[in-house]
């Protein structure tokens, strides 16, 4: 197969041999990285060492360097994990590194482009952008959804406490699923479940199917096919990526597609007259003539989006921090201690609770440098030749910062695979916040392709972990749990299993049943 491959790409390619870039010679030395063959560059190895992102890592440590280029087909792509870099790529020349690149995976999640975050470049991403940042992730729209986000982090609460009457473990990973896709649907949609769900709260086939699309467009979308780096080669799909991603957003698209078509229907037809959510939004944008700002198609690609953009973070922190909590009782009863002398027993933390919860925050900070849930940042695409450190980067070449590497750097943080939330407390009365400007660490990003919902994203976080530890008491499965990574994927190898007891008073739970 791997021969097939080799063959097919070579004869598709022969004409990049006469490409000005690989002709031109310039006096500038492209960063360290493996040789690879004529045409082709790297591609046998990136199909014989899965994943990627491991394989692309090891060889930058072992080679003790900060920077690589890895040439796929026609394509270099730069990787990074230096704080210094990455602030060269994305601030000082963010102009030139803004735009995404065009390929097969991209394309199919965001319906040919259609959406905020995927899109290349041009004038629908400015659209879309405008769309997100000025109408829908506004602070006046935060404000207005803050009754069902506070809706979805009660279930969590009941949903948990239910489960812990019954004294069986509670899966930690499906919980802060099921709150983050609960919010994300009820701030959408307006609703929790797609179905019925279960008698005890929990998913039911459906939102287990929704979730399970979103995690296999995650992992997929930019997820190094063969066909985003050999475009012609998409046709064979050889790899099964584009299979594998088109049926998971069939799937997404089975719940979500006939909710917005009908929701249309409903305004069309005077029935529906109020915003209530953000489909609604949406649907009411006009343009200047007064006309739908957005078409269904645009609407329907940038729930896509939202949906994916909203799960995979929270859960992922909430479950790897609740595990080095539970590994190291004293950062556990320090969280306690602090929810406890901000909100006591006689009722659940709220959103105005969390500016004063600075530790917790810092534990939030302290996952997401060490156990980041994805290796890289979405790609960027340099539009020019430019010059970075003295390297030469081609136009075109495709930057990855490495999550994984900017965290654990060395260099830049002491003892990295120690989980230390004061490392992100500088002195006893600071603020801690979630973003990080000089780039040591990702968080939500900088410069024109930052994430725009930095306010939703570090609600959603911090009150679902301070809601787990507030609410409950919690003991791991073993005396001595051991907790490391996937070989796949940065989250955690096997689900956490952990039994909650509860710890407020019992009229808090009562309140919320």
């Amino acid at each position: 197969m791997e021969f097939v491959i080799l063959l097919v790409a070579l004869v598709l390619s022969l004409s990049i041999i006469f490409n000005k870039r690989i002709l031109k010679r310039p006096k500038q030395p492209l960063p360290p990285g493996p040789s690879g063959y004529p045409i082709i560059g790297c591609l046998p190895e990136m199909l014989r060492n899965k994943p990627t992102f491991r394989w692309m890592l090891d060889y930058m440590q072992a080679f003790s360097t900060e920077i690589a280029c890895f040439r796929l087909g026609s394509v270099h792509v730069i990787t990074i994990s230096s704080p210094e870099l990455a602030r060269e790529f994305f601030n000082v020349q963010d102009s030139v590194f803004a735009a995404r690149p065009g390929n097969m995976t991209g394309r199919l999640t965001s319906d040919g482009y259609l959406s905020a975050v995927l899109a290349p470049g041009g004038n629908q991403w400015k659209k879309m952008r405008r769309v997100i940042v000025s109408e829908v992730l506004t602070p006046s729209v935060h404000e207005f959804l803050h009754g069902k986000r506070c809706e979805e982090a009660d279930h969590l609460v009941r949903y948990v406490y239910n489960q812990s009457k019954t004294g069986v473990a509670i899966n930690v990973r499906e919980a802060a699923r099921l709150y983050c896709g609960g919010v994300i649907r009820k701030l959408v949609f307006g609703k929790r479940f797609f179905g019925a769900g279960t008698e005890a709260g929990g998913p039911g086939f459906e939102e287990k199917e929704h979730m399970d699309a979103v995690w296999i467009i995650l992992s997929y979308t930019y997820g190094f096919a063969i066909a985003d780096y050999v475009p012609l080669l998409e046709v064979f799909d050889f790899d099964g990526h584009k299979k594998t991603l088109t049926n998971a957003i069939k799937n997404l698209r089975k719940y979500q597609d006939p909710e917005i078509d009908n929701r249309i229907e409903m305004w069309q037809n005077g029935i529906r007259k109020t915003n209530d959510d953000i489909l609604d939004i949406l649907i009411n944008l006009k343009d200047s003539n007064n006309n739908p700002l957005l078409s269904a198609e645009e609407i329907k690609a940038q729930v896509i989006e939202m949906s994916i953009a909203v799960i995979d973070n929270p859960s992922n922190v909430a479950e790897w921090s609740m595990s080095e909590m539970i590994r190291d009782s004293r950062i556990l009863e320090r969280a306690i201690k602090e929810v406890n002398e901000i909100v006591g027993k006689k009722r659940v933390v709220q959103e105005s609770d969390l500016p004063k919860l600075n530790y917790i925050q810092a534990c939030i900070k302290e996952a997401i440098r060490l156990h980041p849930v994805a290796p890289f940042n979405l790609p960027h695409v340099s539009t020019e030749d430019t010059i970075v450190s003295g390297y030469f980067i081609p136009k075109g070449s495709h930057i990855l910062l490495s999550h994984l590497g900017l965290g654990r750097n060395p260099r830049v943080w002491d003892e990295p695979l120690k989980f230390n939330p004061d490392r992100h407390i500088t002195n006893g009365s600071s603020q801690v916040v979630l973003t990080d400007s000089q780039l040591k660490m990702w968080t939500f990003g900088v410069g024109r392709r930052g994430c725009p919902a930095i306010l939703l994203g570090s609600t959603i976080m911090t009150l679902l972990l301070a809601r787990l530890i507030h609410s409950f008491s919690w003991t791991s499965l073993s005396t001595s749990p051991l907790i490391q990574d996937s070989n796949l994927f940065p989250f955690m190898a096997e689900p956490l299993m952990a039994y909650a007891t509860p710890r407020l008073e019992p009229q808090v739970y009562q309140y919320l049943i």
